[in-house]
């Protein structure tokens, strides 16, 4: 399954990126930090989901419209007393196809499963709100998961098309990673 194979394949690459986001919120104590934190994901999300709306279409994944995406992140930021202003550089990988979208997708869908560690991280660090993007879909997390992930294992054909998205993956969570610049990662 194409989902394992990505899973496998990027291994080093998800890493890399959790150590950076993890080393980055051990910076935040305040709710200016989270925010300044929050415009990472804002400003990279929406660099992706631009490159991935023409492939990811309602009749692909019929739920597309309910999945979070970088208007919650928005949100997040503005609930939080700042702005989508000054955001860092971001540069989606290159999508010329529906496999290259979904493996991009896969990355930021995967990003939501991690929410609650996220948000009860945050906490420790006395942050109480602006959670709606980490807190995923509740209850129903696992269940969305399952339905992504069907749709991208039903839409790898062939060996060729299994690297290309494996590729798009680990391209997907280097750039992202390379939104929060030079992070001290000891």
């Amino acid at each position: 399954m194409l989902s394992t194979s990505i899973k496998e394949a990027t291994k080093e690459a998800h890493l890399n990126l959790e150590k950076k986001v993890v080393q980055k919120m051990k910076a935040i104590r305040s709710d200016a930090d989270y925010a300044d934190f929050l415009k990472h994901f804002y400003a990279y999300f929406n660099q992706v989901e631009k490159a991935i709306a023409p492939y990811i279409t309602n009749e692909l994944l019929p739920d597309i419209a309910e999945r979070r995406n970088s208007s919650h992140i928005k949100q997040d930021i503005e609930e939080l007393g700042a702005n989508v202003n000054d955001l860092p550089e971001a540069n989606a990988p290159q999508i010329d196809n529906t496999i290259q979208a979904l493996a991009a997708l896969y990355v930021m869908e995967g990003s939501i499963m991690g929410g609650p560690i996220i948000v009860k991280m945050l906490e420790k660090f006395g942050i109480t709100k602006g959670f709606s993007f980490f807190s995923g879909y509740g209850a129903e997390t696992g269940q969305m998961w399952g339905k992504f992930v069907a749709v991208l294992n039903a839409n790898a054909n062939n060996e060729a098309e299994e690297q290309q998205a494996i590729a798009t993956a680990n391209e997907t969570f280097s750039n992202f990673g390379e939104v929060f610049g030079e992070v001290s990662v000891a």
